[in-house]
This record gives structure tokens, C-alpha cells and sequence, in this order.
């Protein structure tokens, strides 16, 4: 063999050389996609608001959130200079008039008169101007001893005077009004147990431990139950009902429940649990409900599982917010905005509707604005491809999903158009569960979860009392009395 040339042992280092070079490059390039990857997902997750998605508006003051978009604000603040201060037309209001007085205060000049004599002596000339302030007396628990006499017939009989409604068979005890108001500080105000110690001292002069406004909680929830019973079996009898869940902090630390909530527009059920079928099945609602379900876009709510339901209807007020989303995510596209509008109009329109007594939204109103959304819907179906993979595992573009359900869910979209007793939103679902939100950010986890049931169900009996023009405390201190308020017989009718 002739000697190998110098030059080809060179060419071979060089080659080796480029293959490996070529090889980490390859390497930074997929770290590159990997980072502009993380990037771009950091970058949505930022600019996920109240606007835009599902979240509270609560969540658009976190620390890395973007607001909503500044057109919006823009518009709010150019809005907020034509208005002027205080009251707004429209909204409530409250003023005092001059009314007979519950008790009158008279006032004397007193001290000594210029010329030296005490004023004490003066003639009373009458009353020269009067004054009237609305206030409150001195909150201050008294000590009520409840006697029971004894009386004797004269047929020689012995009769005993009954104790009194919420007198437990103890000598020593809390009244029914101090029960019912620390549940209702705690349940429907939010204030923390220990806080909810300290302010019945200071405001009552009423010296009670933490483990008696427990104890509260117990009974109160004990007392309700049969109503709590009532109010799910009203709910699941409903033709049309809202249904919507919420994370929250209850249990051991590192473990997330969700609270599920059932409203119509006289009743509401809470209950604690997980995000899963087996769980809003134990809720006993969804298995025997026969209505229309108002909902988000949760598959579970769309389930095969829930086989009585009449049908389904996708919040709107959830597809306009994922529908700003796709805005902002495609610049210029028109498909989004022409899906608001026409959405929005549909909104209008069923209001107007309801408002005349319609059954349905007039077809000369509906049909352009349904021709409108459908064809948003066609033209971002076209604009934004689906990415192939499997459906279950592929991540894909924005507005993907929420084109798709709107083509193959197009019923459970427009079906409020159809009959004016369906809502088009879930907003009385998103309202019913908004305070359980600002209980945890009060007073963080919740340890226990069945005292944590204990106050969905009180919450339960409060909300359903209110929506029925009951005050809570009056019908929280019925509940102490052992004679909880009930909804009313004609609530059972058809």
C-alpha cells in the first residue's frame, strides 16, 4: 500500500470536526425552540386576565398580569370624566327625612350669663331648633335569666312553665341572637374565627371561645340540613339551573378541592368535592336533573352520564371573554370581533325579548345575527389549522378548541335564542360562588372538611332566604330558635 497523503488525515479531521459542530448546533437549536417555546406559553399565561378568560377580576392585580387590554380602559376613564361626582343615575340610593322620633333629648344653656346669674335659673323660652340623627343603641349582651314557674291546679295538679324556644336544658348557656351572629359573621362576612372572637367582645361586651363559634357553626348546619335537602330537591326539579365549581383550600396543606354550586333564581346548593364526575355525581343534583344546564365549556357538564338533562347552554359571557383572547392573540383577524358582536346582539336581543314577554327571540332579530356568527365562526376555523396529533394529547393554537366546539356545539350555543326562559350567561353562577373566592383569600386553607361543608350549607340557607327578600340574621336567629325558615308552598308548583 503506498503511504497514506498527509492531506487526507487532515480532511478527515476537518469533516469530524463539522459533523460535530453540526451536531451542537442542532443541540442549541432545539434548546432555542424549546426556550422561545416556554417564552411564548410565559408570555399567554401573563396576559391571561379578567378579559380575556375564565379568571376573577381579582387576579388581574397579581404580581406579572397584564390588565385588560388598554382600549378598554382607555374607554372607562373617557367614560369616567363625563360623568359627575357622587350618585349616578339609576343606581340606589338612600336619603333621611324628617320623621317622629323614637325618643327626644332636651338641651339646656348652661353656665353663667354675662351679667353674672347662673343660666340653671333662666325662663324656658321653648324649643328653638331641633335636630334628628339616626343611631344605634350600645350593643351589649345582657344576662337573661329564664325563670320557670311552677302552678297548681286546683284539681291538685302541678304544671311547670316550658322552657322557653332556644333555652337549652343547661343552666348556664349563649342566646339564640348571639348564635345566630357569630355564624353570620363567619359564614356570610368572611371574618375569621379568632377576629369573629374579638369583635363579639368588643362590640357586645360578650366573652365566648373559638370553640363555641365552632359549636355555632355545627348546630347551625345540624338545623339547616332538612332545608339544605329542600333547596337541592327545588334545584334538580328546576327547568333551567346554573352550574359552576371553584378551586379552594381545604384539608391537609398541598391538597386542592373544589366547591360546585347549583343556582337558579331562587335557590342555591354548595358542595365540597373534587373536579370529577364521581363528585358532582355524589352532589345528587345532575343525576336527576331534567332542565336546561347552564354552564362554561367543562366537558363535564356535557357528559353522556347526566342522561335526564333537557339540554345544555354554553355560558356566553365565557365564549365573549375566549373570543377577546383570540383577538389579542391574532392582531387585525376580524373573525373574533364579528363573533362578539353578533353574540353580543343576541344578548341584546333575548333581553328585549324577555322584557316584551316573548317565549323566543323574533326570527327577523335572530336569523341575521346567528348568519353572522356562524360565518366567524367558518372564517376562524379556516385561519386557525388544527395541529395534528391526537386529540387528547395535542396541544393546540389559541381559539382552536373554542372554534370547534362552537361549529359541533352550535345547539348548545344558540339554544337560548329559542325559548327566552333560558339565560344566555352563568353570570348567577359566577355571582354565587364570587364569595367563597374572598373567604379564602381571608382567611386562607380551611382545615377541616366537614366544617367546610358545614359552611356551604349555611351558605346554601342564607343565600336561598335572601334571594327570597329574608334578612340573614333573621332567619339565622329562626335557625337557632329551632324553627328554620323554609321556602314557600307555592315554590313547588310548576
Amino acid at each position: 500500500m503506498p503511504p497514506e497523503d498527509p492531506r487526507d488525515a487532515l480532511i478527515r479531521e476537518q469533516a469530524q470536526r463539522i459533523e460535530t459542530q453540526a451536531e451542537r448546533i442542532a443541540a442549541l437549536e432545539a434548546v432555542v425552540a424549546d426556550l422561545r417555546e416556554q417564552l411564548a406559553a410565559a408570555e399567554r399565561s401573563g396576559s391571561r386576565n379578567s378579559g380575556n378568560s375564565s379568571m376573577p377580576p381579582s387576579s388581574d392585580d397579581l404580581p406579572g398580569k397584564k390588565p385588560p387590554r388598554k382600549r378598554r380602559r382607555a374607554a372607562e376613564r373617557a367614560e369616567a370624566k363625563k360623568r359627575k361626582r357622587g350618585k349616578q343615575p339609576g343606581s340606589p340610593g338612600a336619603s333621611m327625612s324628617w320623621e317622629v322620633p323614637d325618643r327626644t333629648e332636651d338641651h339646656y344653656p348652661e353656665g353663667a350669663c354675662s351679667c353674672g346669674l347662673d343660666l340653671s335659673e333662666a325662663a324656658d323660652l321653648g324649643v328653638t331648633r331641633s335636630f334628628q340623627q339616626e343611631e344605634i343603641p350600645a350593643a351589649a349582651a345582657e344576662r337573661v335569666q329564664h325563670d320557670l314557674h311552677g302552678a297548681k291546679c286546683a284539681c291538685g295538679k302541678t304544671h311547670v312553665a316550658p322552657r322557653p324556644a332556644g333555652v337549652p336544658d343547661s343552666a348556664l348557656s349563649v342566646g339564640p341572637r348571639l348564635r345566630a351572629l357569630a355564624v353570620y359573621l363567619v359564614v356570610f362576612q368572611h371574618v375569621p374565627v379568632e377576629r369573629c372572637r374579638q369583635l363579639i367582645a368588643d362590640v357586645a361586651g360578650a366573652a365566648v371561645s373559638e370553640g363555641f363559634i365552632h359549636s355555632c357553626l355545627a348546630k347551625a348546619a345540624s338545623l339547616a340540613a332538612e332545608v339544605v335537602a329542600l333547596i337541592r330537591a327545588l334545584i334538580t326539579a328546576a327547568g333551567v339551573a346554573g352550574f359552576d365549581e371553584t378551586t379552594l383550600r381545604s384539608g391537609p396543606a398541598g391538597e386542592k378541592k373544589y366547591v360546585h354550586g347549583a343556582f337558579t333564581e331562587r335557590y342555591s346548593a354548595f358542595w365540597l368535592g373534587d373536579r370529577s364526575l364521581d363528585s358532582m355525581q355524589d352532589a345528587g343534583i345532575l343525576p336527576e336533573f331534567a332542565g336546561i344546564v347552564v354552564s362554561d365549556r367543562y366537558r363535564n357538564y356535557f357528559h353522556p352520564r347526566w342522561e335526564h338533562i333537557a339540554g345544555n347552554q354554553a355560558c356566553l359571557s365565557h365564549l365573549l371573554r375566549d373570543y377577546e383572547d383570540c383577538a389579542e392573540s391574532y392582531p387585525g383577524a376580524v373573525w373574533p370581533v364579528q363573533a362578539q358582536r353578533a353574540l353580543r346582539g343576541l344578548i341584546h336581543a333575548w333581553h328585549a325579548a324577555r322584557e316584551q314577554g316573548l317565549d323566543a327571540i323574533p326570527a327577523d332579530a335572530r336569523k341575521p345575527l346567528e348568519h353572522e356568527f356562524r360565518h366567524a365562526v367558518l372564517a376562524g376555523l379556516a385561519s386557525v389549522p388544527r395541529v395534528p396529533g391526537p386529540k387528547n394529547s395535542t396541544k393546540q393554537k389559541p381559539g382552536r378548541e373554542l372554534l370547534e366546539f362552537c361549529r359541533d356545539r352550535r345547539s348548545d350555543v344558540l339554544l337560548f335564542t329559542e325559548d327566552t326562559s333560558i339565560w344566555p350567561t352563568n353570570n348567577i353562577s359566577e355571582r354565587g360562588v364570587r364569595p367563597l373566592k374572598t373567604q379564602q383569600k381571608i382567611s386562607g386553607r380551611l382545615t377541616s372538611d366537614d366544617v367546610t361543608q358545614d359552611r356551604l350549607d349555611i351558605r346554601s340557607y342564607i343565600d336561598t332566604a335572601r334571594k327570597h327578600g329574608k334578612h340573614a340574621m333573621d332567619v339565622l336567629h329562626d335557625l337557632m330558635l329551632g324553627r328554620p325558615w323554609r321556602p314557600p308552598a307555592q315554590a313547588f308548583s310548576p
